[in-house]
This record gives C-alpha cells, sequence and structure tokens, in this order.
C-alpha cells in the first residue's frame, strides 16, 4: 500500500487535460503503442467529436522510478508509514489517475473524483493562464486536503506564456516558482518528471487492510452481464469475488460476481486490497440500489442485525446531494416509445448521478418525463445520447429553472419546476427565482465588451480583483435563468474566446415575473411555454413566434402563431398558406365562372383549417431552445 499513489488531473476545459493522460499512459506502458490514440481515456463517441471530457474515467498504471529522491518518502509517507521498512519500498508504485472534466456543468464528476485521491495535479495552459474552473475546481482540491502540484502545460506553443502563468498560479496557490513544472502534452516533454514529483509530493493512501472492508462508490456503469459496475476506492479491508457484500445506505445484499481495475480496460484480478481504485460487478440490476457514494462492506459486518457493536461498520461521508440547476421536459414522438425511453433514462441515469428525472404528463405531447440537468450542455449531452444510443429523438421543451412561489392563502413557498405548474395570477402574492454568484475571469483590456454583455442581462455588478496587471475577475449577482440563456457564448465572443465563467446558486430573490404562453392554430403549447421577467415579455414573445414562423412548414390553410400572457396577445405572426392555382384549367369565358372555382376553395380552406392540426417538427422545438 505504501507504494500507491492515487490522484487526479484537474483544470479548465481544453487545458490538456486528456493528452497529458495519454502521455502518462504511454511513459508508463501501461497501454501498447499499436492500441494508442488520441484522447484514449475519453471513451465515448461524442467526446471525441466535441473535444472535451464529459465523464471520469480511471486508469490503474505501473511505474518503475529510476530517480533516487523518489525512493526516499517525504514526510506525510513517515507519518502514516508503522512499517520501518518504507525507505527500502522499492522503486515500482501503483498510479491511480482519474482523468476528470474541466467544462462548469460537470463539476460534480470532479467532486466524486477528488474524494477517491490524496493529490491533484493542476493543470494550467501556458497560452489562456488561470482560468474560471482552475480556480473552481482547485478550491475543491483544498477543501478535500489534497496534496496540489501545479503544471504549466502547452509550454511547446509558440504564444506560450509561461513567466506570466506561473506568475498567476503563485498568486492563488501561494507556492513557489521552482515548485511549479513546465510540460507538454503533445511532445511529452517534462511528463517524467511530473512523475517523479507525483511519486514523491503525493502521500500513500492511508487506511488498514486489516479492518473490515469498507469501500466508496464514486461512479458506476451499467453492464448488460454483469449488473452494475461499481468504482469503487477501498478504504479499509479486501475484497474478493465470490463474497457477499452489503451497501450501508441502499441497505442491498448482492455477490461480488467479479473484482479488477482500469487498464483502462476492465481487467479481472483477484481482489482489491485497501487503498487501491478498481471496480467491482455487484450483479444489481436496479438502478437505484447502487448509489453513488454510498460505502461497501462485507455482509458479515454491515447486514447482520444481531452482529456484535465492536464488528459494526461505519459509513463513509459520501457526496453532497447535487441539485439540478435546469429543467427540460423530454417526451417521446411516438406514446408507445414510452417505457422503452424511461428505460432508456434509467441507464443513463446510472452513468451520471447528476442527472434526474421523474414522469409528468400534458394534454398535449402525452407522457413524458421532467429532467433535471447541470446546464444547458448537460441537456445537449443527454439528448445526444439518446440519439445515439437508443436511437430516441425526443421532443425538448424549453429548458427553464426552480421558482418559489408564496400563495396568498399560504405562509410557506411553494416549488415551480415548469410553467405548466404556473398558479393563476391572481392568487400569487410573491415569485422568488434563484440568484447565483457569477465570476468571469478575463483580460483587462475586454472589461468594456463584458460589461456591455452584462447591461443586457440583470446582473448586478460586485467586485473587481485583478489577479496581475493584465487579468481580472469580475463579480455579479445575476438570476440563474439569464446565465443559462446564452451568457457563455456572449462572454466568449464578446472577448474573442478569452474570457471564461464560473458560477454557483446563492439564493432566492423576489422579481416580477409572468408566464408566457405560445399558441399555434388557436392551441396552447405546453411545450413553449415560459416564465419571463415582465419587463421582457414582449421581446420574449416576439422572438419566439418569429422562430416558429421559420421553422414550422406551411400547410394548406393559414396558421396563427401567437404570444399570449392570460388572455392578451402580445406578439402575433402568421404563416400563409399553400395556395393552389384552381382556374389554370380556365382558357376563356366569363369571368363568373373563375370566380366561383375560387369561392369553392375558400371554403374548403376555411373548412380545413377548423379540422386540420399543425404538426410541429423537433427542428422548432430546437430552434427556439437557444437565442
Amino acid at each position: 500500500m505504501k507504494n500507491i499513489r492515487n490522484f487526479c488531473i484537474i483544470a479548465h476545459i481544453d487545458h490538456g487535460k486528456s493528452t497529458l493522460s495519454d502521455r502518462l499512459l504511454e511513459l508508463t506502458k501501461t497501454v501498447e503503442m499499436r492500441k494508442m490514440k488520441e484522447q484514449l481515456l475519453d471513451q465515448m463517441d461524442l467526446e471525441r467529436e466535441r473535444g472535451i471530457t464529459i465523464k471520469m474515467q480511471p486508469v490503474r498504471m505501473e511505474y518503475h522510478a529510476e530517480s533516487t529522491k523518489s525512493k526516499v518518502p517525504n514526510s506525510k509517507q513517515i507519518q502514516n508509514s508503522n512499517d520501518q521498512n518504507t525507505k527500502q519500498a522499492g522503486n515500482r508504485y501503483i498510479l491511480n489517475l482519474i482523468d476528470t472534466p474541466g467544462h462548469v456543468d460537470f463539476g460534480y464528476e470532479v467532486s466524486r473524483s477528488l474524494a477517491a485521491v490524496e493529490g491533484a495535479v493542476l493543470l494550467v495552459d501556458a497560452t489562456k493562464g488561470v482560468q474560471a474552473q482552475t480556480l473552481a475546481n482547485l478550491y475543491q482540491a483544498v477543501e478535500h486536503n489534497l496534496e496540489i502540484i501545479p503544471v504549466v502545460n502547452k509550454i511547446d506553443l509558440p504564444n506560450a506564456d509561461t513567466a506570466k502563468t506561473k506568475k498567476e498560479i503563485i498568486h492563488i496557490l501561494g507556492c513557489g516558482e521552482k515548485d511549479i513544472l513546465e510540460v507538454s502534452g503533445k511532445t511529452g516533454a517534462g511528463v517524467s518528471e511530473l512523475l517523479e514529483k507525483i511519486v514523491e509530493k503525493i502521500p500513500p493512501p492511508g487506511g488498514e487492510g486489516k479492518k473490515p472492508l469498507r469501500a466508496l462508490i464514486f461512479d458506476s456503469k451499467y453492464d448488460t452481464y454483469k449488473g452494475v459496475l461499481a468504482y469503487v476506492r477501498i478504504v479499509d479491508g479486501e475484497i474478493e469475488a465470490g463474497q457477499k457484500i452489503y451497501l450501508l445506505v441502499g441497505k442491498k445484499e448482492s455477490d461480488v460476481i467479479e473484482v479488477g481495475h482500469f487498464v483502462p480496460d476492465l481487467k479481472k484480478t483477484g481482489k482489491l486490497s485497501a487503498g487501491e481504485i478498481g471496480y467491482i460487478a455487484t450483479g444489481l440490476k436496479s438502478v437505484e440500489d447502487c448509489k453513488v457514494g454510498d460505502t461497501v462492506t462485507t455482509r458479515e459486518s454491515g447486514a447482520n442485525e444481531t452482529r456484535m457493536e465492536a464488528n459494526k461498520v461505519d459509513a463513509l461521508p459520501g457526496y453532497k446531494e447535487v441539485r439540478p440547476m435546469v429543467y427540460a421536459s423530454f417526451y417521446p414522438v411516438e406514446g408507445d416509445d414510452y417505457n422503452f425511453m424511461r428505460d432508456a433514462l434509467d441507464k443513463l441515469k446510472l452513468n451520471d448521478a447528476a442527472f434526474a428525472f421523474e414522469p409528468e404528463s400534458s394534454l398535449a405531447l402525452g407522457r413524458g418525463f421532467r429532467c433535471g440537468f447541470l446546464g444547458l450542455l448537460h441537456l445537449e449531452i443527454i439528448q445526444s445520447r439518446l440519439e445515439r444510443e437508443f436511437n430516441i429523438s425526443p421532443t425538448i421543451t424549453t429548458p427553464g429553472v426552480v421558482y418559489e412561489i408564496k400563495l396568498t392563502n399560504q405562509d410557506e413557498r411553494v416549488k415551480i419546476y415548469s410553467p405548466s405548474e404556473f398558479p393563476d395570477p391572481s392568487i400569487i402574492s410573491e415569485i422568488y427565482e434563484p440568484f447565483v454568484g457569477l465570476e468571469i475571469i478575463s483580460p483587462s483590456a475586454y472589461l468594456g465588451p463584458i460589461m456591455d454583455v452584462m447591461r443586457n442581462t440583470r446582473a448586478a455588478y460586485r467586485d473587481t480583483e485583478y489577479i496581475d496587471g493584465e487579468r481580472m475577475i469580475l463579480k455579479f449577482d445575476c438570476p440563474l435563468m439569464d446565465v443559462i440563456t446564452n451568457l457563455h457564448d456572449d462572454i466568449k465572443g464578446a472577448t474573442k474566446g478569452y474570457a471564461s465563467i464560473n458560477y454557483e446558486v446563492k439564493d432566492y430573490r423576489p422579481y416580477d415575473l409572468v408566464k408566457l404562453d405560445i399558441l399555434v392554430a388557436e392551441e396552447k403549447m405546453d411545450a413553449f411555454s415560459r416564465i419571463v421577467p415582465k419587463e421582457r415579455a414582449y421581446s420574449e414573445g416576439k422572438r419566439v413566434v418569429e422562430k416558429l414562423k421559420e421553422s414550422i412548414p406551411r400547410q394548406n390553410f393559414q396558421i396563427a402563431i401567437q404570444a399570449a400572457i392570460g388572455g392578451k396577445v402580445i406578439a402575433r405572426e402568421t404563416i400563409q398558406a399553400f395556395r393552389k392555382d384552381v382556374t389554370s384549367k380556365l382558357y376563356g369565358g366569363d369571368v363568373t365562372r373563375k370566380r366561383k372555382l375560387l369561392e369553392k376553395q375558400k371554403k374548403g380552406k376555411k373548412k380545413m383549417k377548423n379540422i386540420g392540426r399543425v404538426t410541429i417538427p423537433s427542428e422548432a422545438f430546437l430552434s427556439v431552445l437557444k437565442k
């Protein structure tokens, strides 16, 4: 156990985590060269196409240290060791790496990986410097009391400013310049020094192999043949195939089918011991039975009600329950696909602890599911995975946040998850919406353009902090709805891609909001309803009806698209009908013959308008989602 090092790589999005992981795998010869490919740890095609990491991915590497420095344990190792022979522990090390996402929407993946390791490599792009998620992930790592190894990446690029990036790291971390390593994930420069540093600085895991089993589930995946695969960090004891396990929180028993490591594919092994990271094939079939954050123990230690108190095992501290930030409803196009879609969402939820859903129904769209996400990118990823992995193209309602409403006849606030739950305005005393603490890190030269963008939101300016002479952190209080709609793209556009954003929900604040309904052919469409600030109702209604006019195909009858608040229409667009030339076969004669045919056509269109239904394509729903 003294030769084990558990660590993760944390960084802002696109700072080179996956590329550096590739070099570590090559240098430790974990993967054969003929099997190597770029972003090897990004298992999904979606991750490769978008160039981002969505799911954390653990991998076990064996490293044979050549430097004599690596054989000398640091003070933390000596304190953790009960064995006087630690200094002669040898130069073969087991390195358990967890590659993490960098986007703000997947911050929950990062928090789970930090709880399973003792150290973190803080990676900063030499061309971009410290950015928002660099700080957010660093704060999380400090809270978990991890050993931080600061690293400047992409030093091979011609526009890399290594000296400036080091100053920024020293400013936020308070370390010395000699403690910061310089590497290039692309060329491999400095990677061997990083491996030496990991072995030298990161302490070995604590825990005791002779104690009863305690293992923390930090992720999970569904396998058709083996049931739920629990990704675990063994804290105490050991586990072998064939043993009976018990989940302390879920209160479920199961037989262990298989245990093993990630290399990065699943590799079966005899047992997992204290300090190791691996997987347990539980055989459980229900997604609710094996939750992330649960503690695995043996049946003798956890499940026996008559056991002695001395053998009682306490649950490990799990994770704080993640709260979805954005809600949208998914409806199957065909009603018969409801059960199939529910099974698909179940499997996605098992693989993504931050995703939540529950059944709901709508008069216009039938039975569907209200789904919770951490942001719009998270929504797009779930939608793409449904289409790719399960061949389901759902109808998606307008994303919204959770509002709290105080009614005139109640003292307590009621949570509203979708506009369809919005009560009659006459019984509403006050409406509250979530506000976030927003941080924007940007070069100082873009202060003006950022302020122009923020003026179009309802944000309140709080503070400006300068990292150095050229970079700043702008702080705002902003409604969450304004952040999730289009703020990220607007800020990136205003700063030519140099700014980065991070936010955290603070509280609920009262605001004058109204429900905006959209009617197509005089039929209310729940999927397009939204809750908007009263002062923006007209502009938002006009935008939506104009978008729908472009997206809905013309019919043989005229279609009216209206935006309304209550019974008052505030915006309207009309899709004109196709007009067949019914007089084309006439080649002379009295004009009354022509008029007779046109009147007949007019009556037919009027009848069709009354009985005809407008089919709205899925592209129309997607076009309205984004501004």
